[in-house]
């Protein structure tokens, strides 16, 4: 149903059961699947493409242009996946042409004023709590969540089952399956919880623990530690996740937290 009260482009794509609330505001180049919800005051401006079953909050803002001096009026796009919610006042950039999208997998929750900007492209499952921010290019692979109020450099990676603590900064990538916190933002153990409640066992939990032992444990550069942990592991997903995020890192990965009786 839509209200009157809202205002809907007549070329905008708008699927079955879709709910939108008054004030609203839909442009012209916009697709909304199936079974969608968008609230009071939310815009969703041209080059957005959301899923089925979404929930777009209050004063929530998809698809403006991006915040970057660069961009020069391209074709470019917002793609959000299926079952994601986006909370109260919390804003998704378009691509620029180095993307040319910004894509925000399924079943998200980007939690009220947190920020997603250009270029950047989300997993499956992610979270960003509340005020969390992304600067363009930022990568963060499915099941990861990332605390309130953090600030996320742009090209940063953030590994797949990663759990970074809330007000970090963000400046190196942060390997999969592990806790990130302190300041700088270093590693914190393994995130072993999360992790058995996504069905991991025991045995591949311990292989992941021992791995990041070599890797901020033993003193060794990462080029070491990854050729350690090739040669001393017999192949597996998780194994195989840990290596190709190390090799194909660009900024660099956090270290180890410094005690300060050290």
């Amino acid at each position: 149903m839509i209200h009157s009260l809202a205002f809907v482009h007549p070329d905008a794509k708008i699927g079955k059961n879709v709910k939108i609330d008054p004030f609203a505001y839909i442009e012209q180049d916009v697709e909304i699947g199936d079974d969608c919800w968008v609230g009071s005051n939310a815009s969703i401006l041209s080059g957005a493409r959301i899923g089925k079953s979404c929930k777009i909050f209050q004063g929530a803002v998809i698809a403006a242009i991006p915040q970057d001096l660069k961009f020069n009026g391209e074709e470019s796009y917002v793609i959000i996946g299926n079952h994601t919610t986006v909370r109260e006042h919390a804003t998704i950039n378009r691509g620029t042409k180095a993307g040319p999208e910004t894509k925000v997998g399924s079943h998200c929750l980007i939690m009220a004023y947190a920020h997603v900007a250009h270029d950047c492209v989300l997993g499956d499952h992610v979270i960003l709590a509340n005020a969390a921010t992304l600067a363009g290019h930022v990568e963060i692979g499915d099941w990861a969540i990332i605390g309130g109020l953090c600030a996320v450099h742009q090209f940063v990676k953030i590994g797949a089952h990663t759990l970074i603590s809330g007000g970090s900064l963000v400046r190196k990538d942060v390997p999969p399956y592990i806790k990130a916190a302190s300041e700088p933002l270093a590693y914190a153990g393994i995130n072993s919880i999360g992790l058995s409640r996504r069905d991991y066992n025991e045995e591949q939990i311990n292989n992941i623990a021992s791995a990041y032992r070599i890797l901020y444990q033993q003193g060794l550069n990462i080029s070491q530690a990854a050729s350690q942990i090739q040669s001393e592991f017999v192949s597996s997903p998780e194994i195989e996740n840990i290596l190709s995020f190390i090799n194909e890192s660009d900024r660099g990965l956090i270290k180890k937290r410094i005690r300060e009786e050290e």
